[in-house]
């Protein structure tokens, strides 16, 4: 059996499924991927028994077959090689040799029948999604999922589909993003799934492909799918209950703050520098049309820094985690800010001045 491919129609496919291998694999055939030849069509197929990821690219070649190859030593061959070249692939017993102009390499394979796949449950939602839209709430929420948290459930990131709307949330126990879209599904009833934090990230890098215009959606009680061109990524669910987050946003909040964004980001990004490298908690002075950022660290070191505001409020000194308001501002694209504030010790609202439709929530920090 050969394969025969250019360089480029090869190397995408397996930096994206590359992603899903997991460093700290228990199994040794999980570090390597899977090549499927069937009527001279390759798929490259990745997976960690908890996500899987399968990439489909047209290839020539003899003979229908199927095999596991070291994900990372075949990815690095594959980008050692020149612009435009052509790899051939033959299967040889228990060896793959690989050749390109005067370049030869022999790798170990492992049996297909060894891999494992992932058996989603029966679907029960499937709808399509535009590409571009689910890419951007994505990106303005998954930042403030946690990482390693003992609460399982907020390793993660919640995606709600109703007949109308759209919306992804993630929270870390100190923040919250919530963002959401229109959409006409035609869902008779509504869906909530939770999917892990490294599936968020693999799908994340999916959307960003240009392949297709819209993502077909599949979800069952323990898994989703998604389809997307020539990609088809599947990821087991985590199993528990995200928190009602419509509680945790502000309701009462009787001050309102106006700033550019991009004044905010660069003096907070000023004073940061100074700011206790373990906390990282900057004060927010707010008085009529003046906001005044103070930090200062152990060395006794200070840094002070005013941006101009449109608030008419009384005065009001809160604290917060400056690397949080850094993401929250990163993510939004409006040149000014909303923030919604009531006293010193409850959470803030941020948005866009413009839209509400992404809201992010932020708790003080005593300084």
């Amino acid at each position: 059996m050969q394969i025969s491919i250019n360089r480029e129609d090869i190397l995408t496919p397996l930096l994206l499924v590359g992603g899903v291998i997991d460093k700290k694999q228990t199994l040794p055939i999980l570090s390597n991927v899977m090549f499927r030849v069937e009527n001279e069509r390759l798929t490259i197929l990745a997976t960690d028994m908890e996500q899987e990821l399968r990439v489909t690219v047209a290839a020539a070649g003899s003979g229908d077959c199927e095999f596991t190859i070291p994900g990372k030593k075949i990815t690095e061959i594959c980008r050692a090689l020149p612009d435009g070249a052509r790899i051939e692939v033959e299967i040889d017993g228990e060896k793959a040799k690989i050749r390109s102009g005067r370049s030869k390499f022999s790798l170990g394979v492992l049996p297909a029948r060894d891999y494992p796949s992932i058996e989603p449950s029966a679907t029960t939602h499937r709808f399509a999604l535009d590409r571009l839209v689910l890419k951007e709430l994505f990106e303005r929420t998954q930042f403030a999922m946690a990482q390693q948290d003992v609460r399982y459930y907020l390793n993660g990131m919640l995606l709600e589909v109703d007949a109308k709307t759209v919306r992804t949330v993630a929270t870390d126990g100190h923040r919250l993003a919530v963002s959401e879209a229109e959409c006409d599904l035609q869902e008779s009833e509504n869906l909530q799934i939770l999917i892990p934090r490294k599936a968020v990230l693999e799908l994340y890098r999916m959307l960003t492909e240009e392949q297709a215009k819209t993502v077909e959606v599949e979800a069952g009680v323990n898994h989703v799918r998604m389809h997307l061109g020539t990609m088809l990524f599947t990821s087991k669910l985590i199993d528990g209950k995200f928190p009602d987050y419509q509680r945790v946003i502000p309701r009462s909040t009787d001050k309102v703050v106006l700033v550019e964004r991009e004044v905010l980001r660069q003096a907070l990004q000023r004073t940061s520098i100074l700011s206790n490298e373990k906390y990282r908690g900057i004060n927010f002075h707010l008085q009529p049309q003046m906001l005044r950022l103070e930090a200062h660290n152990p060395e006794q070191e200070e840094a002070e820094d005013e941006v101009e505001v449109e608030y008419e409020g009384d005065e009001l000194s809160i604290g917060f985690n400056v690397g949080y308001m850094l993401e929250v501002l990163g993510v939004i694209k409006t040149e000014r800010v909303r923030i919604q504030l009531a006293n010193a010790n409850t959470s803030s609202l941020i948005s866009s001045e413009e839209s509400e439709q992404s809201r992010y929530v932020i708790m003080p920090m005593r300084l």
